[in-house]
């Protein structure tokens, strides 16, 4: 078992609860770690055997590309479809930051952080 990761992953999206948000869109910055047998991989160098990390991205460029209100939801929704393209994914843990929020005042980031299989016991 080994551990795949791709780490501050940025977009601008339209993500968020409020009108405003769905117009002018924010910066986001996702850190995805995942955990995968890549035994054969390591020892045959055959990119077949693991996943494939422009397959991830394109993944969630998809999805963050599609509109939605909240960060736990939009993780949630990453993760299916990672677990619909690698069934065999053990673990994978999605950290979804939103720059700036507008929440009223100075905050860097609003974030969540979501464990596969953990948060869906």
């Amino acid at each position: 078992m080994g551990k795949v990761a791709l780490e501050g992953i940025e977009f601008h999206a339209y993500h968020g609860a409020y009108p405003e948000e769905n117009v002018l869109g924010n910066r986001f910055t996702l850190d995805l770690e995942l955990e995968t047998d890549f035994k054969d991989a390591m020892l045959q160098d055959n990119l077949k055997s693991t996943v494939d990390y422009t397959k991830i991205y394109k993944l969630i460029k998809d999805r963050m590309d599609v509109k939605v209100k909240l960060l736990e939801h939009l993780g949630h929704l990453i993760i299916e479809d990672i677990l619909k393209v690698y069934p065999d994914v053990k673990k994978i843990t999605i950290t979804l930051k939103k720059h700036h929020p507008s929440l009223g005042g100075l905050v860097k980031f609003s974030a969540v952080q979501i464990q596969y299989p953990e948060d869906y016991a």
